[in-house]
């Protein structure tokens, strides 16, 4: 009889962040229970929104966990996507993954503070952090999807390529109907100051986007 070599992915890691996130969603729903309930339902009610908008604190408890809670998940989709999608193993290039944290971390960290700058040159710093919080926050539950993406695809339909794009079409979906709310919100105030709208958006919203694009087609 000879023998059969069996490939066994090791998902241990993966696992152990998995369960990280949990404890995150745990503590944020002991410590900050009403935010909580108001944030799982965010795009389908404003509610979270309205209720911290007088007290935009960029750092405030629940939002830097959820912060840490999305940059795990989104970095550990990424790298699943990456893999599934180049038919490697799981356990490929498991450096790839710290990679993928360290460049979501910097990339958030920069764009915020060139926000805050915006915001400090243009005397509209309150405004800018406002802005900044409603934004971060719909990013936010792009995590909280790729969360349940994450789990779908290492344990329940790891082989379903779809199911990547619908979990991308998904925080798309979430993130633009944020942008519509943020807009609508804020309509008046765009409307008196479109010119630095326009900059805004072409400076620290569209140039980012573009710059991604361009480094994943090279």
């Amino acid at each position: 009889m000879n023998p059969i070599y069996r490939s066994i992915t090791d998902l241990d890691w993966m696992t152990v962040l998995l369960a990280l996130s949990l404890v995150l969603l745990s503590t944020g729903k002991y410590f900050f229970k009403g935010a909580f309930f108001n944030f799982v339902v965010l795009p389908f009610n404003n509610k979270y929104i309205a209720l911290n908008k007088k007290k935009t604190k960029i750092l405030q408890g629940f939002h830097v966990i959820m912060s840490f809670f999305q940059i795990i998940n989104l970095a550990l989709f990424f790298f699943i996507a990456s893999n599934r999608l180049k038919d490697y193993g799981f356990s490929a290039y498991t450096d790839f993954y710290l990679a993928m944290v360290v460049c979501l971390f910097a990339f958030l960290v920069i764009k915020v503070l060139l926000q805050l700058a915006n915001g400090y040159f243009f005397e509209n710093s309150e405004l800018m952090t406002e802005l900044i919080f409603e934004k971060l926050t719909y990013f936010n539950y792009g995590g909280f999807i790729a969360f349940v993406g994450n789990i779908l695809m290492i344990y329940v339909l790891p082989e379903f390529i779809p199911l990547i794009y619908i979990i991308i079409l998904l925080v798309l979906a979430v993130n633009a109907i944020g942008f519509v709310r943020i807009l609508r919100n804020h309509q008046k105030l765009i409307a008196g100051n479109i010119f630095y709208f326009i900059l805004y958006l072409c400076t620290l919203e569209i140039s980012p986007i573009a710059i991604i694009i361009s480094y994943l087609n090279s």
